[in-house]
Parts: structure tokens; C-alpha cells; sequence
């Protein structure tokens, strides 16, 4: 009986009969190697080849949107598509988050992020996992926080906020981007370290927060220099006193609460960009090529400090070990301060 050669058999006999040989593994690698870097294809179609998405998990008016939409504005102009910021505040953020996380991982959709990202990780019982999925793709930017004051409050500096709230306990109000945020656990970390009660005002973003901060409804805000950095300037705001381990080189004046008498205060703000965690990694370097590029420039690092920011720019691999270093350390806070989330 005749017996059909298998596929691989009829391989091997072609093989043998015009003599083919295997291509060098060297070779073979450099084939791969191109076919990888051939930058965002993705099922035959050029990335991005449509308008992208970039959610914003708070209102319009606070330092993630206004950081938001300058890379977008950049990428819009370097990737030759238009990159739309999508505002989806609520829930501490978590709402653009979860958004972001269910989205297609196609590219199309991207995640703008501050710490509160990680502060989040602790306090809520989240509908996706902040680490597994959703994939940095870069830090964007350090912003540091500010403890400022609506200039009628009798304090001028931390020691004589330290001395007011003391003597008028449960009378000073402050203001957060919401309950839970990162600015709120630096309000809550003052508290515990100097000792004094506070009353904790959460807002649903930062704008709205700040809005009442100048009108005089609320004392006190913890806000980044890229928001609040307008209005020192102009008087309407007066910066007690910085959150962070080292100055401001926008407000080099404005001291830190460590070196005020409160030792070992420190709070630090970020921004990153994220995607969906099945994002190709080829678009995800691509992406990330991109943003460190403008990001390098004179004129975007000029941009940023001028709203207080610092340009960072990380590989993926660093922002996530920031990600994940700032959720112990929240987690920490969150667990001291007794923070829950109604």
C-alpha cells in the first residue's frame, strides 16, 4: 500500500531534492528584528492610522488636563493624527481609569495619570488592577506640591499655620481633588505630623477646589505648582510652603515644609502617561520614542516650568517601579491616617 508523505516528509524532500538551504539564524533574526521595528505596524496598517484618545480621569482646568493637552498638542503634531483629550472625571479618578483599562489595547486609547493613581490602589475597590491592567509607557512629568492659603488666613508661613491650627483646633479648613487623592493624603500627613486637626474639604478635581480656595469659601488647598503657580504669582493665592523634599526652582523662595520644622514631610506629585496593558509593545515604544522627543525639547521643558513642571521622560520599565514603589508608600499613609472611602 502507498502512503501519502506527510507535509513535513514533502518539505524535507523538496528540501533535499533542489537542494534548499536553511537561511543563516543570523539572518533569520535580522528578518525578525525589522518586522518588529517597523514602527506601530499593526495587522498590516500603519500606527496610528485614526485620531487617539487621551482620557483625562478629572474636570478641564486642573494639572493633569493642562499637561494633558500640551503632549497631546505635540503628539497631534508629530504623529500626524489628532490626539483628543477626553475629560471622564469621578470616583478619585477612577472612573477615566477603568475607561481606560477596558478599552481596546490597540493604541487608540491612552491613560494620563497623577499620583492619585497610586492612591488609588489602596483606598478603593477597584474594577480593574491598576498594575496588571494597564501598561506605562512614560513619566511625563515632576510636579511638586504646595501648601497655599487664600491670603486672608492669619498665616503667613508652616510655623505660624502649625501655632493657628493648634490654637484654633477643628476651625482651618483645606481643599483636595478629591477624597482619597494624593493631595488630600499630604493634607492628612501634615496633620498627623504637626500634630493639629484640620477639617479635609475634597472637591472633584483640582479646579473646583482652587475656584473656592480664591473665593474665600475654603482656607487652604494642597495643590500643584501647575495650578496655583498663576495666582501666587498674582497674589490671589500666597504659597506657605512646599510638599516636596527639595524647592521649587519656579518658587526657589518658598521653603519646604521639612525645613519649616516639620522634618522628614515629604510628598512628591507625578504625571505619566498609560495604556491598555495588551498594547502592542511596538506601539507602546513607539509611543514612547515620541513623547520622550518632545519632552527633550527646549521649547516643551520652557512650556512645563513656566506652569511649575518639571519634563521627566522614563523608559516604561522605570515609571512602572514608580508606580509600584508609590503604592506601598501610600498604602503606608493610608493605613496610619485611618482613610477610608465612603
Amino acid at each position: 500500500m502507498h502512503i501519502e508523505p506527510t507535509g513535513l516528509q514533502n518539505h524535507t524532500a523538496l528540501m533535499r531534492k533542489f537542494r534548499i538551504k536553511r537561511l543563516p539564524r543570523t539572518l533569520c533574526a535580522a528578518i525578525l528584528a525589522a518586522a518588529v521595528a517597523s514602527p506601530g505596524s499593526v495587522a498590516g496598517q500603519e500606527y496610528p492610522s485614526k485620531p487617539i484618545r487621551l482620557i483625562v480621569p478629572f474636570p478641564p482646568g486642573g494639572g493633569t488636563d493642562i499637561l494633558a493637552r500640551l503632549v497631546g498638542q505635540r503628539l497631534t503634531e508629530s504623529l500626524g493624527r489628532t490626539v483628543i483629550v477626553d475629560n471622564r472625571p469621578g470616583a478619585g479618578g477612577n472612573l477615566g481609569a477603568e475607561l481606560a483599562a477596558k478599552a481596546s489595547p490597540d493604541g487608540y486609547t491612552l491613560l494620563m495619570v497623577s499620583a492619585s493613581y497610586a492612591v488609588n490602589a489602596t483606598l478603593y475597590k477597584l474594577a480593574f488592577d491598576p498594575l496588571r491592567d494597564l501598561a506605562p509607557v512614560t513619566l511625563v512629568a515632576n510636579v511638586p506640591f504646595a501648601l497655599v492659603a487664600n491670603p486672608m488666613l492669619p498665616a503667613s508661613n508652616i510655623k505660624e499655620l502649625i501655632a493657628l491650627a493648634q490654637a484654633r483646633p477643628g476651625e482651618i479648613n483645606y481643599a483636595s481633588s478629591g477624597n482619597g487623592s494624593a493631595p488630600h493624603l499630604a493634607g492628612e500627613l501634615f496633620t498627623m505630623m504637626t500634630r493639629t486637626r484640620m477639617v479635609h474639604v475634597p472637591y472633584k478635581g483640582g479646579a473646583p477646589a482652587l475656584a473656592d480656595v480664591l473665593g474665600g469659601q475654603v482656607q487652604l488647598l494642597v495643590s500643584t505648582a501647575v495650578q496655583a503657580l498663576p495666582f501666587i504669582k498674582s497674589g490671589r493665592l500666597k504659597a506657605l510652603g512646599m510638599c516636596g523634599s527639595k524647592r521649587s526652582s519656579v518658587l526657589p523662595d518658598v521653603p519646604t515644609i521639612d525645613e519649616s520644622g516639620v522634618p522628614g514631610y515629604d510628598i512628591s506629585n507625578w504625571f505619566g502617561i498609560l495604556a491598555p496593558r495588551q498594547t502592542p509593545v511596538a506601539i507602546v515604544a513607539r509611543l514612547n520614542r515620541e513623547i520622550l522627543r518632545q519632552l527633550q525639547s527646549d521649547d516643551l521643558k520652557a512650556r512645563f516650568a513656566t506652569d511649575g513642571a518639571e519634563a521627566a521622560g522614563s523608559s516604561a520599565a522605570d515609571f512602572e517601579r514608580v508606580i509600584r514603589a508609590d503604592i506601598d508608600k501610600f498604602a503606608r499613609i493610608v493605613k496610619a491616617a485611618g482613610i477610608r472611602i465612603n
